[in-house]
């Protein structure tokens, strides 16, 4: 009784007795915890990853418009337009971006950043050349044109799902992805064929050809971020291709 006395004279020392007696004690009145606690802040590293995001857009914007601008010269200059459809996919990538919903989950390992790296930093840095196509432009322009059609789809069908580091921004099954889960890429795989037939230097060639590598493991490591999410295994199971039906 003695307990309780001091109880509803000092409510502070409630918690202290409580400890003292192992819980609360039979016919204890209830005494309301008064007491003010600070509310939780956001997580430590949320200024990090908002500076990082923005460092990746203010990059991926300049190497677009680098190419873009280089391309668009090219052009003028000769009258092909393979390169241009290349800047109109790429353009895609720089709007998705920016308007992108944030992650719920996300593959921040060295692994995935080289990948994310080599695969979207790579497409900018080709160059065109001018005379040296190893196809008739008609050629070009139809397969950069088929390829560039799959990857606006692709890109339409993911919206504000859309990111570069593998992440779980929402798991998508209509559109394109009803036939492959990765349907992106291979339009990206498409339009790197069409432009390195017209533009057929060794660089453009080696940036491609490791671009297009990185796509294929970044494919991987995508979906073993997704497929910690239930929705995701079980789209897998109802969509067995990656990216090249019956080969990946």
């Amino acid at each position: 009784m003695k307990r309780l006395a001091l109880a509803s004279q000092f409510p502070s020392l409630t918690p202290a007795l409580r400890s003292l007696s192992g819980g609360a004690w039979p016919g204890a009145a209830r005494v309301p915890d008064t007491r003010v606690r600070p509310k939780a802040g956001p997580p430590t590293d949320a200024p990090a990853r908002d500076l990082g995001d923005l460092a990746a857009k203010i990059v991926i914007v300049t190497l677009f418009s680098s190419m873009a601008v280089r391309l668009a010269q090219d052009s003028a200059r000769t009258g092909h337009i393979t390169g241009m459809l290349l800047v109109a996919s790429e353009a895609l990538v720089v709007v998705l971006t920016m308007v992108r919903r944030p992650a719920g989950l996300v593959d921040r390992t060295l692994t995935a950043r080289l990948l994310t790296a080599f695969a979207t930093f790579g497409p900018p840095l080709v160059r065109p050349m001018s005379g040296a196509a190893i196809a008739p432009e008609s050629i070009t322009v139809a397969i950069a044109s088929i390829g560039l059609i799959i990857v606006v789809l692709g890109k339409l069908s993911l919206g504000r799902s859309f990111g570069l580091s593998p992440a779980n921004r929402g798991v998508v099954s209509t559109g394109m992805y009803r036939f492959m889960r990765h349907p992106i890429y291979l339009g990206y795989l498409i339009t790197h064929v069409g432009f390195v037939a017209a533009n057929p230097a060794d660089w453009n060639l080696v940036v491609l050809a490791a671009a297009d590598l990185a796509l294929m493991f970044r494919a991987v490591r995508e979906e073993q971020t997704l497929a910690q999410d239930e929705a995701y295994r079980s789209y897998m199971q109802r969509v067995r291709w990656r990216v090249i039906p019956g080969v990946f």
